[in-house]
């Protein structure tokens, strides 16, 4: 994992778009990010028996999978939304980045290859894309079951209760 501050450079959003100004843990933390390196599935599997999370499927998101429907995909994962549950991934093969917004409103962009695992929490602003390699594999955890539904932002996303939370539960953890 690579956390970094994105640097909003015009170009492919599967570039690195680095700034060369890193993020550190603690901040990734005091966003609600979880972080951690597992080397197996049995590291995975640890962590979701201790967070509850019950169910559990893969993706792959890559042009040989999604056909021509991979860069219309690609894009639209890549429009800022939340979600009402936390999003858990644990990447499998290949490689992506996820921005998650600062409490300025600024993007960090997180790197994540093979055997990282991320937990971002319900409310947050996020956004994915694959790298360059157009290529990432991917298990999603969940505690119930799946709920795809993207809100996309807006001025109701930031009325929205999960979202409130969010920034209820963020003041808190940087305090």
């Amino acid at each position: 994992m690579k956390a970094y501050w994105y640097d909003n450079l015009p170009g492919d959003q599967r570039a690195p778009h680095d700034s060369g100004r890193a993020v550190s843990p603690s901040t990734l933390q005091q966003l609600g990010i979880l972080y951690k390196h597992c080397p197996s599935v049995s590291d995975v599997d640890e962590i979701a028996s201790a967070r509850s999370y019950k169910n559990r499927d893969e993706i792959t998101v890559s042009p040989q999978t999604m056909g021509a429907a991979y860069e219309d995909k690609v894009k639209s994962f890549f429009h800022e939304h939340l979600h009402e549950d936390e999003e858990i991934r644990y990447i499998l093969n290949g490689a992506g980045y996820f921005d998650v917004r600062n409490e300025g409103d600024d993007w960090v962009r997180i790197r994540l290859e093979k055997g990282d695992l991320i937990v971002m929490p319900a409310g947050i602003y996020h956004r994915f894309t694959t790298d360059e390699e157009n290529f990432t594999n991917a298990m999603r955890l969940f505690k119930e079951d799946p709920k795809w539904t993207p809100l996309n932002r807006g001025e109701e996303t930031e009325k929205n209760q999960y979202r409130q939370e969010y920034l209820r539960s963020r003041h808190t953890l940087a305090a």
